[in-house]
C-alpha cells in the first residue's frame, strides 16, 4: 500500500474570557441609538452568539503554544521525538521578523517538553488560509523525505475590528494544533489535487500600523464566493470530475468560517448552482452530513481567522463520530480554506481506519464549557489595549493560562513563561517521562531515531 500524508490529531484551543454579543450589541446601541439598525442586522445576518478574546497575557503565541502543548501531552513519544518542523499559520503576528513557531519552541522547552533542536521553524500568512499553507507545506516536506518525519502544524489567530462597527461582532480568537505525519492515523489528504484560486482584491487587509483588520463585509462574501467556485472548478479538472459530483460524493463538508451563517450561504448557493437543489433541500443535504452542530459551535467562538476551518473540522469530527461510531472510517470529506486578499486552497480527504481511536480521546465540551463569563468592562479592557496581547505583566496567581506573556522588554522583545494554573491540579505531561533520558541527534535512517 502507498503512502498517504495527512492529519494524524487535532487539538483545539480558546481563550476562556466569552462575551455574549448582544451585550456588545446593546452598549453599543445604548451609547449610539442610530447604530440599532446596522447591529440588528448584523446580528441575524452573521448568526453569531459570542465571541471569545484573550485574557491578559494571552496572544497569538501563547495559545500556539497551549494547543501544542496539549497535543503533545498525548503524542508523547515517536511523533515528538520525529519532530522535524513546526509552522505557525497566522495573520496577527506578533514580530515582524521571529516567527511565531520560534517563540512556540522555546516555550515548550520551558515548559520542561523535551522538543528537539534539529527540526526548522517558520511562519505562513495569507489572511485566514496562513495555517492551511503551513499544512500543505509540512504535508510536501514530509512526503518527500526518505525518513520518518512529523511536523506541527499551529493555527492561531486573534480577529480585531474597529469599536461601533458591525464587524465588531464577528471577533474571536483560537488556535488549532495538528500533527501532521506519513500514514495519518485521522485524515489523510491527497495534497498533490488541491484546488486553488488566488486574486489581487482588497476586500480585507492589515496595514501594519494597525492592529484592526480592515473589511468590506458584502464585497468579501462575493469575493468568498466566486473563489470558491473557482477553486472547485480547478479541483474538478484535477479529479476529472464534474463540480457536482464532488459535492454529491463528499460525506462532509468543512469551510472556513469568518462568522457562523458564511459557509451557510456558500453551501446553499454551491448545492443550488452545481446541484439544483433548493434552500429545504440543500438544508436537508446539510443537516445529514452534521453540518449544522459543527457550525454552531463556531457561533460561540468566533472568528479565529486560520484556526476557523480546524477547528470546524474537529467539531465536524467529534459530532460524526458521536453519529456515526467506527462507520466514519473511509468517508470523504471536502475542506474549502479561504483566506481574503485572496486565496481558495480546497481539496479532499478521507477519514482514516485509525480515527476512532483519535477522535474518542477529545473532549470538546470541555472546551467549549471552560469559559468565563466576562463583563464588558473585560472586553473594553481587551479592545482598548495597544497589541493583540495585553502587554502587561501577568503572574501565576492571575493566570487563566498554562503560558503566558509576562512582559514586553524597553527594546519591544515579548517574554513569555509558563506555570500551573491556580485552581488546577498540578500534572506533569506524559511526555516529560517519556522521553525524559532520550535526546533527539543527527540520524541517516528512521530505524536510528526513537
Amino acid at each position: 500500500m502507498s503512502e498517504t500524508i495527512g492529519i494524524s490529531d487535532i487539538h483545539p484551543y480558546v481563550p476562556r474570557m466569552r462575551i455574549d454579543v448582544e451585550t456588545i450589541a446593546k452598549k453599543r446601541v445604548d451609547t449610539n441609538p442610530d447604530l440599532e439598525r446596522h447591529f440588528n442586522r448584523a446580528l441575524a445576518v452573521t448568526g453569531q452568539k459570542a465571541i471569545r478574546f484573550p485574557a491578559p497575557g494571552e496572544d497569538s503565541a501563547t495559545m500556539a503554544a497551549e494547543a501544542a502543548y496539549s497535543l503533545f501531552s498525548v503524542h508523547s513519544g515517536k511523533a515528538l521525538a520525529n519532530l522535524r518542523y513546526i509552522i505557525v499559520g497566522t495573520e496577527t503576528a506578533v514580530d515582524f521578523s521571529k516567527p511565531i513557531a520560534a517563540y512556540v519552541q522555546g516555550m515548550l522547552q520551558r515548559s520542561g517538553l523535551p522538543i528537539p533542536e534539529t527540526l526548522t521553524t517558520f511562519q505562513t500568512q495569507h489572511a485566514c488560509a496562513g495555517a492551511t499553507l503551513g499544512m500543505l507545506s509540512a504535508c510536501g516536506l514530509i512526503g518527500m523525505s526518505p525518513y520518518d518525519e512529523t511536523g506541527l502544524v499551529i493555527a492561531t489567530d486573534i480577529a480585531r475590528y474597529e469599536t461601533n462597527s458591525t464587524a465588531e461582532i464577528t471577533q474571536g480568537a483560537g488556535a488549532a494544533a495538528l500533527l501532521i505525519e506519513k500514514n495519518p492515523k485521522l485524515l489523510a489528504l491527497d495534497i498533490a489535487r488541491s484546488g486553488y484560486c488566488s486574486r489581487d482584491v482588497d476586500d480585507f487587509f492589515r496595514p501594519t500600523n494597525s492592529i484592526t483588520a480592515k473589511v468590506k463585509g458584502s464585497y468579501s462574501m462575493e469575493c468568498y464566493h466566486a473563489s470558491f467556485d473557482d477553486a472547485l472548478s480547478d479541483l474538478a479538472a484535477r479529479l476529472s470530475m464534474s463540480p457536482a459530483d464532488i459535492l454529491k460524493s463528499s460525506d462532509f463538508v468543512a469551510l472556513h468560517t469568518p462568522f457562523r451563517n458564511m459557509p451557510e450561504m456558500a453551501m446553499k448557493r454551491a448545492l443550488q448552482k452545481y446541484c439544483g437543489k433548493d434552500e429545504a433541500a440543500a438544508i436537508a443535504w446539510l443537516t445529514e452530513r452534521g453540518f449544522y452542530k459543527a457550525v454552531d459551535q463556531l457561533a460561540l467562538i468566533g472568528n479565529a481567522y486560520s484556526a476557523s476551518l480546524f477547528l470546524y473540522l474537529a467539531f465536524l469530527l467529534y459530532e460524526r463520530y458521536a453519529k456515526l461510531g467506527s462507520d466514519i472510517v473511509g468517508k470523504t470529506i471536502l475542506l474549502a480554506s479561504y483566506g481574503s486578499g485572496n486565496t481558495m486552497i480546497m481539496m479532499r480527504g478521507t477519514i482514516a481506519p485509525q480515527a476512532p481511536e483519535i477522535i474518542k480521546n477529545w473532549n470538546l465540551e470541555a472546551l467549549q464549557n471552560s469559559y468565563i463569563a466576562s463583563s464588558f468592562d473585560d472586553y473594553h479592557h481587551w479592545t482598548t489595549s495597544s497589541g493583540h496581547g495585553y502587554g502587561e505583566k501577568v503572574t501565576a496567581s492571575n493566570a487563566t493560562s498554562r503560558f503566558r506573556l509576562v512582559g514586553i522588554r524597553h527594546d519591544g522583545y515579548r517574554e513569555y513563561d509558563h506555570a500551573h494554573i491556580t485552581g488546577e491540579p498540578e500534572t506533569k505531561n506524559p511526555a516529560q517521562e517519556h522521553l525524559q533520558q532520550s535526546q533527539t541527534i543527527p540520524y541517516r535512517n528512521s530505524s536510528e531515531r526513537i
